[in-house]
């Protein structure tokens, strides 16, 4: 698995297990990107859950909203591994700049083609795939779907590969 990769998954579907496992096999150094927050006892919970699965020799770079940033200072012979996109929108869009999404978004997008065009890292890209629920109710959370799905769009046109996670099993779409 070379390139960028692009792992999606409903919640608890072995996503994040499988790029783990895809970064364990690669037996490259790893530089970890994580976006979550520990805003609350069952988020921290998650985060800790998280961090004793992985292995300790790699590096976790914590980074809730400057993504691109994060990809960039990672260490040249590192394979990125990012858990998780979703929640780094989540992140961006509450944030008190209104700005904060958009322009983190292009970043993001900007750092990818980047590193497309040059061809020589390898990023694992984790995210929800969250398109398959009914449309929700508030406007909020009917952006978080959009913004979530415009943007796996315009990574997997990029991606060299895009894996969909159901129940644990890895499936290739692209």
């Amino acid at each position: 698995m070379t390139g960028i990769q692009l792992i999606l998954g409903g919640a608890r579907s072995g996503k994040s297990r499988y790029a783990e496992q895809q970064a364990c096999d690669s037996r490259a150094s790893v530089a970890y990107i994580a976006t979550a927050q520990a805003l609350d006892s069952e988020m921290d919970q998650r985060i800790e859950h998280h961090r004793n699965r992985r292995p300790a020799h790699w590096l976790t770079i914590e980074q809730p909203l400057q993504l691109a940033a994060a990809i960039e200072q990672a260490p040249a012979d590192a394979l990125i591994l990012v858990d998780c996109l979703t929640l780094w929108v989540t992140n961006c869009l509450l944030h008190e700049d209104p700005q904060c999404w958009p322009a983190e978004r292009q970043a993001l997008l900007d750092t990818l083609a980047k590193m497309q065009a040059d061809g020589s890292r390898t990023v694992l890209l984790v995210s929800n795939e969250v398109g398959y629920g009914i449309v929700p109710m508030g406007d909020l959370s009917r952006r978080f779907v959009d913004e979530s799905g415009w943007l796996h769009q315009s990574i997997a046109q990029m991606a060299d590969g895009v894996t969909l996670v159901v129940a644990g099993i890895p499936m290739r779409v692209k």
